[in-house]
């Protein structure tokens, strides 16, 4: 190697790989994916769900603010609060009370984000951990949902979702799939429109932000599953949270496996918990409680789905038997040589 060589030559630690793609260049893409169902909600439940998600968003950035400050951190507006602000929002009912929205997001960042190290070490979803903090706390108010309205500062008729035992479906089965396809059914403030969530998922899945393994892997095992019992897999894939939570949740870089393997086991996990309590248990929707369940099993998926080394060959079980007797005779060498040095 020639001196000139030796310049271009540069030894640097690692990491080795990077890209542009910085933590704020994804978060601002994320919440530009999720102003499609966000603008979506506006029109189907009216003004109040702007002041629902400001309130959201606002006290995440505060909580975060106040929290950094208290852990001697320095404050990056990176956009990570925005997220966790708009999510929790948008898995609210329509007219939540602003107060609960408070709460909600207050502990969404102080409780599942900060209270772990920050951005990066926390285990849960936050915004999840908000919205399963609110549903055990305030049950009642997490249960009242809404039919859209007619005009965005009309008043709003209480019903309950397509999801729950008390709906009861007025019509023929493709009027209800054309309602929850476009949005016009009582839920959740952002969780109604599939369309509106799939043309955010697919701008997120163009631009390489998440994994489509985990959204494919996600609503296919609960579309499988619901059909192998029985059920109508076109209606649960459609109802209720499945489509918000498999593309903007359990896509979470943090809380979800590092490997490709490892995001399909944990898509299949959140799938087939996701049918188990929509069916079997007392709640009628599952989505929320089961990717934070698989949350938990994050780190068991990782020791078992580890990355095996660039170059890596598995040594052959003769060649292993050999070196184990090369060692032994090496061994058994030294020690009549330390024997004989001791006569």
């Amino acid at each position: 190697m020639n001196e000139e060589d030796n310049k271009k030559f540069i030894v640097s630690p690692g990491p080795h790989l990077t890209t542009d793609k910085s933590i704020s260049k994804i978060m601002y893409m994320v919440i530009i994916a999720l102003l499609f169902p966000a603008a979506g909600a506006v029109y189907f439940f009216g003004i109040y769900v702007i002041f629902v998600i400001i309130v959201g968003i606002l006290t995440a950035v505060i909580t975060e603010y106040v929290a950094k400050k208290l852990r001697k951190r320095e404050f990056y507006m990176d956009g990570s609060a925005i997220v966790t602000g708009l999510l929790l929002a948008l898995i609210l009912p329509p007219r939540i009370p602003l107060w609960v929205v408070v709460i909600g997001a207050a502990v969404s960042i102080a409780i599942a984000k900060e209270a772990f190290g920050g951005l990066g070490y926390n285990i849960f979803n936050p915004a999840l951990v908000g919205r399963a903090f609110l549903t055990t706390c305030f049950a009642g108010l997490m249960t009242q949902y809404v039919l859209p309205v007619e005009s965005l500062t009309g008043d709003a008729v209480t019903s309950p979702t397509v999801l729950s035992e008390g709906y009861v479906m007025t019509g023929n089965i493709t009027e209800l799939y054309q309602s929850l396809f476009f949005g016009n059914v009582g839920g959740s403030i952002g969780e109604t429109s599939a369309l509106l969530i799939l043309i955010g998922g697919i701008l997120l899945i163009a631009t390489k932000i998440i994994n489509w393994k985990i959204p494919l892997f996600y609503i296919g095992t609960v579309f499988v599953f619901t059909f192998a019992l029985g059920e109508d897999p076109i209606f649960h894939v459609l109802a209720g949270g499945l489509m918000l939570g498999a593309f903007f949740m359990a896509t979470d870089y943090v809380t979800i496996p590092l490997t490709n393997n490892g995001k399909i086991v944990f898509a299949i996990g959140c799938g087939l918990l996701t049918v188990c309590i929509r069916l079997y248990a007392g709640m009628p929707e599952g989505v929320a409680f089961s990717i934070l369940l698989m949350n938990a099993f994050t780190p068991l998926i990782d020791r078992y789905s580890i990355l095996k080394p660039l170059g890596y060959i598995k040594p052959e079980k003769s060649k292993k038997k050999e070196s184990k007797k090369g060692e032994e005779e090496q061994k058994a060498e030294e020690k009549k040589t330390v024997k004989e040095g001791d006569k």
